[in-house]
């Protein structure tokens, strides 16, 4: 995979060099790219923002840089893949863009170029979203309902979830098959884990993870992997396909005030009046 990113601070971008990321990069798993915005302004100054038309506070940034980077990126990236016709979709973070989610990641990771631009200020002139639609995909995606100073933080993140998800970065490809989040789990959150020694500082792993006896070991996780989704995120039970769960499933999230309802997962009455008494007590 390809991956270009421009910003007005690249070396913001360095933490790519480090860990699983870094090792990717110098086997040849990631052909990643950091440019810097700036080598395309015009002026003395090398100006990328200006006063918003209209009025209002903040910057925005400038056009012209914005277009001749990403015509830049695209010729460079064509002539490393060998294909004429080859575009980036291009990832724009952005408080206002889709939310940055797991299955996002899956699909990000299937393909062979991507491009980051990492607005500042107020954002990108709109103007330059608009053009880059024009010669391939453009998707403005965020983390999460708060705002960030730029978007490098974004890219720094949204490219570890995607490249871990590439063949060959992680060492055992299993580690993202039942992890939070993943397909394999149903979206759930992932049960606990622990590891040796088995009793520290006065307090013990579950007995059953230390009883060889596999399949109690999958129900227990299972179990664990219900209860945290609806302590920690009940807003993903909505979204569990009911028909997939077990007789199990259906006793553990019915004891936590969850019920079937079609295909799809509701609270109870009783749960739902837990709720309404505990958003009056706050």
């Amino acid at each position: 995979m390809r991956i270009d990113v421009v910003s007005i601070f690249p070396e913001y971008l360095s933490p790519l060099d480090l860990s699983l990321i870094g090792k990717a990069r110098a086997s040849g798993l990631l052909d990643l790219h950091v440019h810097d915005l700036r080598s395309w302004t015009t002026d003395r100054h090398r100006t990328v923002d200006d006063a918003p038309l209209g009025g209002g506070a903040g910057m925005v940034m400038r056009p012209e840089p914005w277009a001749a980077a990403l015509a830049a990126v695209r010729k460079a990236g064509r002539g490393s893949l060998e294909e004429p016709e080859a575009v980036p979709h291009l990832l724009v973070p952005s408080p206002a863009g889709a939310p940055f989610t797991q299955a996002m990641a899956h699909e990000l990771a299937d393909e062979a170029w991507l491009a980051f631009a990492c607005g500042r200020y107020e954002g990108i002139d709109e103007r330059v979203l608009d053009a880059a639609a024009e010669q391939g995909p453009v998707t403005p995606v965020s983390l999460g309902d708060y705002v960030l100073n730029g978007g490098e933080v974004a890219v720094l993140a949204i490219v570890e979830a995607v490249a871990r998800l590439l063949p060959g970065v992680l060492g055992n490809p299993e580690s993202v098959v039942e992890e939070s989040h993943a397909p394999a789990t149903g979206g759930l959150l992932e049960a606990p884990v622990y590891t040796r020694p088995a009793t520290w500082e006065g307090r013990s792993a579950p007995d059953v993870l230390l009883s060889g006896h596999h399949a109690k070991v999958a129900a227990w996780r299972r179990e664990q992997s219900l209860r945290r989704t609806a302590a920690r995120r009940p807003d993903l039970l909505s979204r569990v396909d009911a028909a997939q769960l077990t007789r199990a499933d259906m006793a553990v999230l019915g004891e936590l005030g969850w019920e079937r309802d079609g295909s799809h997962l509701r609270p109870t009455a009783a749960r739902e009046g837990e709720r309404a008494s505990e958003a009056v007590a706050d």
